[in-house]
């Protein structure tokens, strides 16, 4: 039916641009500004990493597969611009110095953008597993690391972990493998904390005991090396006490950086999120036990959605003024 004459014309559909920039490489979608959710109309995907150089997170390398990736999505989405923009990215506390300077000129230069959210990872973790709730999240991959907030801007963002696998990452999947082979190690040696079952699986996947440090130590991708390993600890948990223990102190360390972060209101959300949840029951199990024991007065909750849908999320909330997360000049920072 045709609009009746003097009725006011249809808004144009407005749009979000949400960016997820990690180890594994680009991912890239656009949503409607004006879904609460925020659910992605069409994505983009690389496989190809962002490096570091001497200011941290390349901006120009990942300027260089964005800008093209969102024209291509601009294009298939009709979207004519960009309401406001979040990208999210690994590193991005400690190593987005240039990514804090270059990303707001250039995105206004290509698209006109005008709103930017520049997030850590795991701030658009916590957006996509919890949205803007109070609340915490945990994040565990190859390393993990904690988020937490009562939404209070004076209380901004708690943090734990996220220390690398040198010195942290507790109960992740590269701390897991370093126990697994750890264990494998000791059975070889003959030392006490030994599993033949666990040694059995290294040499299977690694070659020979004492070939195992020339194989590990020079590889620059040491902690997704280890974190490799962590698949065959879960496996071996089921028949092996060892690799049980190892799967329920990461369990308990996971529980803690939860615990360390979560609001104290009684019934304060948690969720889990991650890789590692993959494992399946040889974590979940302890793990349940191990929220139970340390979190008493949370719930646990499942993840809505992953650090891609956290960027949309958190674009959305900014092109709708309704940004309740805490801004932090490193890990939240916003612009326009």
């Amino acid at each position: 039916m045709a609009e009746s004459r003097g009725s006011a014309p249809r808004p144009s559909p407005r749009f979000v641009l949400g960016v997820d920039s990690g180890g594994s490489g680009l991912r890239v979608a656009v949503a409607r500004a004006d879904e609460g959710d925020a659910r992605p109309l069409a994505s983009y995907t690389s496989h190809e990493p962002v490096g570091t150089g001497p200011n941290g997170i390349d901006a120009h390398q990942l300027l260089k597969q964005l800008v093209p990736a969102a024209q291509d999505l601009m294009r298939d989405t009709g979207a004519r611009r960009f309401d406001a923009v979040c990208v999210g990215a690994a590193g991005m506390a400690t190593l987005g110095r240039e990514l804090r300077a270059e990303l707001p000129g250039a995105l206004a230069e290509a698209f006109g953008v005008r709103r930017l959210a520049l997030a850590a990872d795991a701030v658009t973790a916590y957006a996509g597993a919890l949205g803007q709730a109070p609340g915490a999240v945990v994040a565990v991959g190859t390393g993990v690391i904690a988020m937490g907030t009562d939404l209070d801007p004076a209380g901004g963002w708690h943090r734990a972990d996220g220390w690398g696998h040198l010195l942290g990452d507790c109960g992740s999947g590269a701390w897991i493998g370093r126990a697994g082979l750890d264990a494998a190690l000791r059975a070889h040696d003959g030392r006490a904390g030994g599993s033949a079952v666990l040694l059995d699986r290294m040499e299977a996947v690694f070659g020979p005991a004492a070939e195992l440090p020339g194989v590990l130590y020079p590889r620059a991708d040491r902690p997704a090396v280890l974190a490799s390993f962590a698949p065959e600890v879960a496996a071996c948990a089921g028949h092996d006490a060892v690799a049980a223990a190892i799967l329920s102190e990461a369990a308990r360390h996971l529980a803690e950086a939860a615990a360390a972060v979560c609001p104290p209101a009684a019934g304060s959300a948690v969720a889990f999120t991650g890789g590692l949840l993959h494992l399946g029951e040889p974590l979940l199990t302890p793990l349940r036990a191990a929220f139970e024991a340390l979190l008493p007065h949370a719930r646990r909750v499942e993840a809505a959605g992953d650090p891609l849908d956290g960027a949309l999320r958190v674009a959305a909330a900014l092109a709708a003024d309704r940004l309740l997360l805490p801004t932090d000049e490193k890990l939240l920072r916003v612009t326009g």
